[in-house]
């Protein structure tokens, strides 16, 4: 009878430590979910603001259409709003797809490919948005100052270059340390999935 009562306790607490193990395995897998997700919401929100303060250009611009004369200021004026909203909403929605993956319920390989394709697919936005940049910068600044202060910076090239040179050179610094955290975060969340195998 003791031999029986062993085996019983002996199955039950297998059975016992079966159930900790797939518990403790679901809290392991919730929390790297969680992790996952947060690597990429500080960076949503700070692109949330800055699709706001686009838009409000984009409007500013819209609104102050008639102001510009001339064709060039138009087409400037024109290419600053699309750009204003097109690369916004490409970010906006690359980041919406790569938090979306469901890291969990697919299996190691298919997690770290679809993670893979989103990263690169964010990156490269980033890196087009970069170089796209500038043109929007060599846009917005003659259009503004024509919507402000009535001023044809193409009239006067050497007040605009030096201006754009200036913003260029801040702009680039900019955009290499947003690129940095990008790939930071990015790299981050990899290791994340890469840690579930």
């Amino acid at each position: 009878m003791e031999l029986e009562e062993l085996q019983t306790a002996w199955t039950a607490m297998s059975h016992e430590l079966e159930k900790q193990k797939e518990l403790t395995n679901d809290i392991i897998m919730e929390m790297t979910k969680e992790k996952y997700r947060a690597k990429f919401r500080t960076i949503t929100n700070y692109e949330k603001a800055g699709t706001l303060v686009c838009v409000a250009s984009a409007l500013f611009i819209l609104i102050q259409v008639n102001k510009l004369d001339t064709w060039y200021l138009l087409a400037c004026g024109l290419f600053a709003v699309l750009f204003s909203i097109l690369l916004p909403f490409l970010v906006l929605r690359s980041l919406k797809r790569i938090r979306q993956l469901d890291i969990i319920n697919l299996n190691y390989k298919d997690a770290l490919l679809k993670y893979t394709q989103a990263k690169a697919n964010l990156l490269k936005i980033q890196r087009y948005g970069s170089f796209a940049s500038m043109l929007y910068l060599a846009a917005f600044l003659p259009t503004v100052a024509k919507i402000l202060n009535d001023k044809n910076l193409f009239l006067e090239p050497s007040s605009l270059l030096w201006k754009l040179g200036i913003m260029a050179i801040f702009l680039t610094l900019f955009t290499l340390w947003g690129y940095g955290h990008y790939k930071r975060i990015t790299n981050a969340a990899e290791q994340l999935i890469k840690d579930l195998e």
